[in-house]
């Protein structure tokens, strides 16, 4: 069973205790999704300059990066979120880590719609943002080719979920992106990185979040 877990910042995120895996850093979950995804990703030049968008996410997990994506959106872009995840979590329990605390009512309201629409439709959370969530793994999913500009591949570490880390899935996600389109993790592993690299990205290495060295962002020429 899941359970709470209190960050060293002050704020929360979920543990399995059977992996002894949370779903964000321990250090600070927030901190670490506004790092990776939302300042790496969805700020790079590639990205923020269009004017319409598909994010694709690995991990759905307690839709906080979904949440970040559309508080952060840009006026007049259009995102169309698609994520999958293969064990999906109750909003009851989501609600008791509090990420919209200091958010306006309006995104409040968004990210509980968020997790309460239907899987497996396309949904628009506002004129701007559409949601699909898809209950399925990622290794059996079939994504359109040249779809995709933002992956955020936020799976569990490559010591938990290690087929999902590898050449293939890689490979499968640079078909769906289009040219000059970006994937961000958080992870720095050299397997990852070298994974990357044998699927066709160009791959730098970056400061990570706060008390993690580094992190990975490649690139789809």
């Amino acid at each position: 069973m899941l359970e709470i877990y209190s960050n060293t910042d002050g704020s929360k995120t979920l543990l399995n205790p059977s992996l002894n895996e949370t779903y964000h850093s321990r250090h600070g979950a927030i901190a670490e999704s506004m790092h990776v995804f939302i300042e790496k990703g969805l700020r790079h030049e590639l990205i923020s300059e269009k004017k319409e968008i598909s994010i694709f996410e690995m991990g759905f997990g307690t839709g906080l990066n979904a949440l970040l994506s559309l508080h952060h959106q840009k006026l007049n872009q259009r995102i169309h979120y698609h994520a999958v995840e293969t064990f999906p979590l109750d909003y009851e329990l989501v609600q008791q880590l509090n990420y919209t605390m200091d958010l306006p009512t309006e995104i409040s309201d968004n990210y509980e719609q968020m997790h309460q629409l239907p899987w497996e439709q396309k949904h628009a959370v506002t004129e701007n943002f559409s949601l699909l969530k898809q209950n399925a793994d990622l290794g059996k999913l079939s994504l359109e080719s040249n779809s995709v500009d933002l992956v955020y591949f936020d799976a569990f570490a490559p010591d938990i979920q290690p087929e999902l880390w590898c050449a293939a899935i890689f490979e499968m996600l640079f078909t769906a992106m289009r040219k000059e389109s970006v994937l961000v993790t958080y992870s720095s592993k050299g397997d990852v990185r070298r994974n990357l690299l044998q699927a066709g990205f160009e791959v730098e290495k970056l400061a990570g979040p706060p008390f993690k060295r580094h992190m990975l962002r490649a690139i789809k020429k």
